[in-house]
């Protein structure tokens, strides 16, 4: 792969609105325009406008497809009606996280695999070995834009934008095909902060004019770009896991807390076999959420420990803007993965307090 760092169709449009750009899984991405606790409490009080088009999107089709699907995931695809979606990990026959995915059945014979930004050509490089053979499928992540719009006021913005009432209306985690500022697109009420909202799927050429249009449609309810630092302090308040921090082919679904997408009656899937032995053989670890009660900021890697010895590390840390504490995500031994359970975050040298508590974070 070429050192040199891809842009989105939208890369000029962050440049003029200011934002900071900053190197991310191989993308150059905007980090923050006015700042990341603005553009947080903005997600959460207003509208956020991301630009995720960087994220790997799978078309699979033909009368296969769901089957297709179906064996490559851990979730039950097949239950999946027209116009839904559900959430999913892909794992390898080990049992352990490749990815984790959103799954939308377009049509019938139509289902769409959005995937991180990050496991792109690995993630199309699995499909192409273990899909059955005959299945029409295509990578078209470069051809199509994700942007996404999140936080209470989304819905009346799509309304100034003249969206019909079966977008207006769409139940959450469904999707439907609609055409927005002469736009067409695929439009899901799915999203990655905790917050109701809209995830639009469109052609990259045409990402420019939705993306002005969305902007001008929200101006009047204080709509704001955001970049991938509110987008993760916004998901860590939500618990809503990191690839590559919380969950990685180093973690199964069960200690993530994910078992809920695993349906190991479902049918046959690929590390189906492995993860039916793991959850039989029980937990060694967790992945657990704790805000800090002494001063410090938990990041990621730092050491968690207890009784004087290290027993884990953070996964994901930050200050959380609207719950107003600092938190953070990681494993530990099961035993002390009980909510209210004492720990200790080696921050520089000096072990801080911190304990264990209930998630998510924020729920609105």
């Amino acid at each position: 792969m070429s050192d040199t760092l891809r842009e989105t169709s939208l890369t000029n449009e962050h440049r003029t609105l200011g934002a900071r750009l900053v190197p991310f899984a191989g993308w150059l991405m905007p980090v923050q325009y006015a700042g990341i606790k603005k553009e947080h409490e903005a997600v959460r009080s207003r509208a956020g406008l991301f630009d995720v088009s960087h994220m790997g999107e799978i078309l699979v089709e033909g009368p296969q497809a769901v089957a297709a699907v179906d064996h490559l995931v851990t979730n039950d695809v097949s239950k999946l009606e027209v116009g839904r979606a559900l959430y999913t990990t892909c794992c390898n026959q080990a049992g352990y996280i490749l990815d984790d995915l959103i799954v939308y059945r377009l049509e019938a014979d139509k289902v769409l695999v959005v995937c991180n930004a990050s496991n792109r050509d690995k993630i199309v490089a699995h499909f192409a070995k273990n899909l059955s053979l005959g299945t029409p499928w295509n990578d078209v992540s470069d051809a199509w834009a994700l942007l996404a719009l999140q936080g209470p006021k989304a819905v009346a913005i799509m309304g100034n934008l003249g969206a019909p009432p079966e977008v207006l209306n769409l139940p959450y985690f469904h999707v439907t095909r609609s055409s927005l500022a002469g736009v067409e697109l695929w439009v899901a009420r799915t999203g990655y902060t905790g917050e109701d909202g809209f995830e639009l799927f469109c052609a990259s050429d045409d990402a420019v004019t939705l993306w002005r249009a969305l902007l001008e449609a929200g101006e009047s309810h204080g709509l704001e770009p955001v970049g991938l630092g509110a987008r993760d302090t916004l998901r860590l308040e939500a618990r809503l896991a990191l690839y590559g921090n919380d969950i990685s082919e180093q973690t199964h679904p069960f200690e993530a807390g994910l078992g809920w997408v695993v349906k190991l009656d479902a049918g046959d899937f690929i590390g189906r076999d492995a993860l039916r032995a793991i959850k039989a053989a029980g937990l060694d670890r967790k992945l657990v959420g704790f805000e800090m009660t002494g001063r410090g900021i938990a990041r990621h890697g730092y050491p968690i420990v207890a009784d004087g010895k290290q027993v884990g590390e953070v996964t994901s840390g930050s200050p959380g803007p609207t719950v107003g504490r600092n938190i953070g995500l990681g494993y530990v031994p099961a035993a002390l993965a009980k909510v209210g359970t004492g720990l200790g975050i080696e921050i520089r040298g000096k072990v801080v307090d911190a304990v264990v508590v209930s998630t998510p974070f924020y729920k609105r």
